[in-house]
């Protein structure tokens, strides 16, 4: 262990790494429950099991990735608002089949392996407004908690657009209220595993709920345990290799891959800065150790996760929840990937989990989002006014890639009106030609 992962030179001990594992773990693992049950919405073959298997696998081959690539305590997962993106804009928004989204994360992935190992992320990353980058985590905040809301029937939708409340004493709705404030509390009082936490305990809750028809006859319960229930199976199988590359030379399907890539990229680079800061693992100079072999272990996640049938792999900031408790290596990564593998096995128990009791996770995952609002530059309209089109387009057009196109547009158009030109890059400039002929010809 010492000579892998270096325990004595980061002052950290085998115990203390396992601590650190299973935190990580528990503050993560409501996705397992929140994924399948998002993009097994979609059918036509992909199925909620399907899916689960997908996530855990995925999940194991990333995490452990990062743990003996890269030496450090980040775990990763199918990213929360790219699973949104994949889902509700590309498949459901779009009328693409869900064959052809896993195409875009495939391609999306081999890239960022690419630009890893030819170090031009950082190009990229650079090339992006600073604040539009905010402005984006924000937006998808918003966009999460807006399907969360929608799910649990505590908004009602048509199509994407809000329609008013559902009925808020009865249902799923009840429970989804009860469970938003199980989880708010348990995670103001900062209890390890809050989110977790709370998706259990609103599942109990959704046990004991009736849910009933228009004339008032009981027809199921939030929480259905049917009978012989088993908490243990064997994982269904992923589906392997379901791609589809009949509708990738269009501009649609750029700003789908565009997005993936762009939010994977900086979903990554966020992660990393804020666990390694907090781990005091940045060096002198504010370099992050082994950065291109994390951002390789992020990008080798996403390959094997499209090929398995699930959305983009990506850090995730929960990773700080295990920093907390003394995590500092590798051997963190290791105990969590182990954990995705032992939860395989218990796919039933994870799939019995109702939407009312995932919604208040989205909700809260949207509010760790929204907090990169306060970082934006609002004085400058030509900062702020970019920004904010990316943030309310996301969820008012129900599509988080109008709200990046609508953010790259606004910008290049204030700053060029304004002769602001040198805030302009190259990539943008590029960026801000595609969108615009992608609008032209839509």
């Amino acid at each position: 262990m010492e000579k892998l992962f270096g325990l004595k030179e980061r002052g950290t001990t085998v115990r203390r790494e396992l601590v650190a594992g299973l935190t990580t773990f528990l503050t993560m693992a409501y996705i397992l429950a929140v994924n399948p049950g998002m993009l097994g919405s979609i059918g036509n073959g992909m199925t909620p099991g399907a899916v689960f298997t997908a996530t855990v696998i995925a999940s194991a081959i990333a995490t452990l990735c990062m743990a003996f690539l890269a030496n450090l305590p980040i775990a990763l997962a199918p990213g929360m608002g790219l699973n949104a993106f994949f889902t509700y804009t590309v498949v459901f928004g779009m009328g693409y089949s869900w064959q052809v989204a896993l195409t875009a994360v495939f391609l999306e992935g081999i890239l960022f392996i690419v630009l890893s190992l030819f170090n031009v992320r950082e190009a990229i990353v650079k090339a992006i407004p600073a604040n539009l980058k905010k402005a984006v985590a924000v937006g998808i905040g918003l966009f999460i908690a807006l399907i969360g809301l929608a799910n649990a029937n505590i908004l009602v939708n048509d199509a994407g657009t809000i329609i008013g409340f559902g009925d808020l004493l009865h249902g799923t709705a009840l429970v989804a209220i009860i469970g938003l404030v199980i989880i708010t509390i348990l995670y103001t009082l900062k209890v390890p595993g809050s989110i977790l936490i709370g998706i259990l305990a609103t599942t109990i809750i959704g046990i004991f709920v009736p849910i009933r028809d228009e004339a008032g006859l009981i027809i199921g319960h939030v929480t259905n345990i049917t009978k012989g229930f088993n908490p243990f199976s064997l994982p269904e199988a992923p589906l392997l290799f379901k791609f589809d590359f009949s509708n990738i030379i269009s501009f649609q399907f750029f700003t789908v891959f565009f997005t993936f890539l762009f939010v994977d990229i900086f979903d990554t680079v966020g992660t990393l800065v804020g666990v390694t800061t907090q781990a005091g693992l940045i060096d002198k100079d504010g370099n992050i150790p082994k950065v291109k072999q994390a951002l390789l272990s992020d990008a080798i996640g996403t390959v094997a996760g499209a090929s398995l049938g699930t959305s983009t792999v990506t850090s995730f900031v929960e990773s700080t929840a295990g920093v907390a408790v003394g995590g500092r290596t590798g051997l963190t990564s290791v105990f969590t990937g182990i954990f995705f593998l032992l939860a395989l096995f218990l796919s039933p128990l994870f799939l019995l989990i109702p939407s009312a009791a995932t919604a208040p996770a989205l909700v809260l995952v949207g509010f760790l989002m929204m907090q990169a609002v306060t970082g934006i530059d609002f004085s400058d309209p030509t900062e702020g006014i970019p920004a904010f089109l990316a943030i309310i387009m996301m969820p008012f057009a129900y599509s988080i890639a109008e709200g990046i196109v609508y953010g790259v547009l606004s910008f290049v158009i204030l700053k060029s009106v304004t002769g602001k030109f040198k805030d302009i890059t190259v990539v943008t400039w590029v960026l801000f030609v595609i969108f615009l002929l992608r609008i032209i010809l839509k």
